[in-house]
């Protein structure tokens, strides 16, 4: 096994507890609240003590600290639909119901505001957008939405992106003979293999999505390299229609080895066919990508 991949099969293994273990693709999961609850207008006195205090919420938190953890406290309430354009967002409000300070508040408003999911005005106050305004293409509005009631349109969507963007990424790339990226993709095949034999399914999709980041940025073209954020986060998403990406078996794996083949021979036509094998969704799945659908 090459160093880059020990390296990164120990890194995967000494992983912050608060990512999934093997088997655990779910990564950051998401509390839906029950639909009696959104009903309603938005409250912040709800019954859910964990709710209370945003410093002593883990779960989703990736480290951020005290303003990350109240983005993404607030930024699941407004995609769920808990809090809505029918009344604004108080700063006061939501410092004295999670006990944080005015510059948490604010600063947290702003990336939420430059996300698109809410607006400040003068007289008006800072309300949410409507949806057709949110920055959909947001890795963390991609979450947002994945774990949230919107949870089967949004997978069906990074699916059907996915089957647009990738195979296209690989026929392009087979055209940049790169031997240091080339070299790259066969560690993570060989990470994944390796995982795939282990039962590691948090290594195999770590590896699973630096090989489909790496395949987009050897495209050489820079606007499918801006989409790589998307097709990582679609692969952090699991739950959704199953695709070769999404369940480590022995033919993920060999369709991943044939890309890699296909790139060093610089068969275009190779590659993105071996790309679309890999995203069909599995027979078992009853949508199959891409489905044609109804206007």
């Amino acid at each position: 096994m090459s160093t880059l991949a020990h390296t990164m099969m120990t890194a995967a293994r000494s992983a912050d507890s608060g990512l999934a273990g093997p088997g655990e693709l779910d990564r950051y999961p998401y509390a839906e609240a029950p639909v009696t609850e959104r009903l309603g207008a938005p409250s912040w006195d709800g019954s859910d003590p964990e709710l209370g205090r945003v410093g002593r919420r883990a779960a989703g938190s990736r480290g951020r600290g005290l303003h990350g953890q109240l983005v993404q406290q607030l930024g699941q309430m407004i995609v769920s639909g808990d809090l809505g354009a029918d009344r604004p967002l108080v700063p006061e409000e939501i410092g004295q119901r999670f006990e944080v300070s005015r510059t948490v508040v604010r600063e947290s408003l702003r990336v939420l505001e430059a996300k698109g999911l809410v607006s400040a005005r003068p007289n008006v106050g800072t309300r949410v957008r409507p949806v057709s305004d949110w920055n959909l293409l947001d890795p963390d509005i991609i979450e947002w939405r994945a774990f949230g009631p919107q949870r089967d349109n949004q997978r069906r969507e990074l699916s059907e992106l996915r089957w647009t963007i990738e195979p296209l990424a690989a026929r392009l790339a087979a055209g940049h003979g790169r031997e240091d990226i080339q070299q790259r993709l066969s560690d993570m095949v060989e990470i994944m293999s390796h995982a795939l034999g282990q039962g590691d399914a948090l290594t195999f999709s770590r590896a699973d999505a630096e090989f489909h980041s790496l395949l987009i940025q050897v495209a050489g073209n820079r606007m499918l390299e801006h989409l790589s954020g998307i097709v990582s986060s679609a692969l952090q998403v699991s739950g959704g229609p199953v695709t070769g990406c999404d369940r480590p078996t022995d033919a993920s794996l060999g369709h991943h080895a044939r890309i890699v083949d296909a790139l060093g021979a610089g068969d275009g036509a190779a590659a993105e066919a071996a790309m679309r094998q890999l995203l069909i969704v599995h027979p078992e799945v009853e949508r199959v990508v891409p489905a044609p659908r109804e206007h």
